[in-house]
């Protein structure tokens, strides 16, 4: 789906799109978040979501995982709810959104992501926990393990939430701006982690601000300004043309942006 029309669009069978929205709107003291949207979001995609501050990036993820109520609309996750596949679904949030004193070690952040699976009152048994040290090492925090999160660096904790929403072996990943304020090493973790997790199948949403290299990343993109502007394969929906409508005169940032997708055509 390219810059979105309802009359156009042609109908995709829920169950098999990982996330379909349909006539979204989310209000904060009766004043719209995000309004009308209309996606669909086909399996196998890394997708970013991109848009200027206060556009509802963040909002939208946490409206498809129940986290915020909703104004009105629908939300699916192959045809279900997300209640209903829950146990499908990983999400890592805003580092800034953790209480990162909170006294537990990486090794149990990340063990944590088994517990849809073991249920809530169940003991973490062996398994659980070698399937945590597993993440843990592939996101190259094999050695903090047993290392409280609040001793690790920025970096250090967004990566052991990544390790997180590895063991929950997920189908689609909701993630909230993994690359902000990290250093060029987890960002190139993150980007690694991203592309096993496509050749595995899995989709991946993303929001993310850093527009030079979202061509990249990639190779779907969602253009949000409260509204959804652009939808689409990133090589049709990430243009000047479609930037400008999404953050109005920031010329040299698009400037810029449209010099790394000329160069990665």
């Amino acid at each position: 789906m390219s810059t979105v029309s309802k009359k156009c669009r042609q109908p995709v069978e829920a169950s098999v799109l990982p996330l379909a929205v349909r006539d979204l709107t989310v209000a904060y003291h009766r004043k719209p978040v995000v309004w009308d949207i209309d996606l669909e979001i086909p399996e196998g995609k890394l997708v970013s979501i991109v848009g200027p501050n206060g556009a509802g990036k963040s909002t939208l993820i946490k409206a498809c995982l129940d986290l915020i109520p909703r104004t009105s609309g629908e939300i699916t996750m192959y045809g279900e709810t997300y209640s209903q596949s829950r146990k499908r679904v990983g999400y890592v949030p805003q580092r800034e959104s953790v209480d990162w004193d909170f006294p537990v070690s990486a090794l149990d952040v990340v063990a944590m992501g088994t517990y849809g699976k073991l249920g809530w009152f169940r003991r973490v048994n062996k398994r659980s926990k070698a399937l945590a040290l597993d993440a843990l090492d592939r996101v190259g925090l094999a050695d903090y393990a047993h290392r409280q999160i609040s001793q690790l660096s920025g970096g250090q904790q967004q990566r052991t939430f990544l390790a997180r929403a590895l063991v929950q072996d997920a189908d689609v990943y909701f993630m909230d701006e993994p690359f902000a304020a990290v250093d060029a090493a987890t960002e190139q973790a993150i980007v690694e982690l991203l592309k096993e997790l496509q050749q595995r199948g899995k989709t991946c949403l993303v929001v993310h601000h850093d527009l030079a290299t979202v061509p990249q990343y990639f190779d779907w993109t969602v253009l949000l300004n409260m509204r959804v502007v652009a939808a689409g394969p990133t090589k049709d929906v990430f243009t000047e043309e479609n930037l400008r409508k999404t953050y109005g005169g920031k010329l040299s940032l698009l400037s810029e942006a449209a010099e790394e997708l000329a160069k990665s055509i």
